[in-house]
């Protein structure tokens, strides 16, 4: 799978609900970062869909390259 656009180069912090799936933005084009606002309509990529398994707050890609999508793994640093 290719990478999508980077849309930052720092992890997004967000509160996320147990149990509500959520729609992370794959291809780096949506104007709702971190999540999927539809964008990829115009390219090949797809939002990667996951659902917490707690509450609480989370660390999710923003430069889209990290191997562990939806979540940081701390690529950026690299970039």
């Amino acid at each position: 799978m290719s990478k999508g656009k980077i849309a930052g180069k720092e992890p997004a912090e967000v509160e996320l609900n147990k149990g509500e799936t959520k729609y992370f933005c794959a291809c780096g084009e949506s104007d709702k970062q971190p999540f999927c606002d539809g964008s990829h309509r115009h390219n090949d990529f797809e939002p990667v869909v996951f659902t917490p398994k707690r509450d609480g707050k989370v660390f999710l890609c923003m430069c889209k390259q990290s191997s562990n999508l939806p979540y940081c793994d701390g690529t950026h640093n690299t970039l």
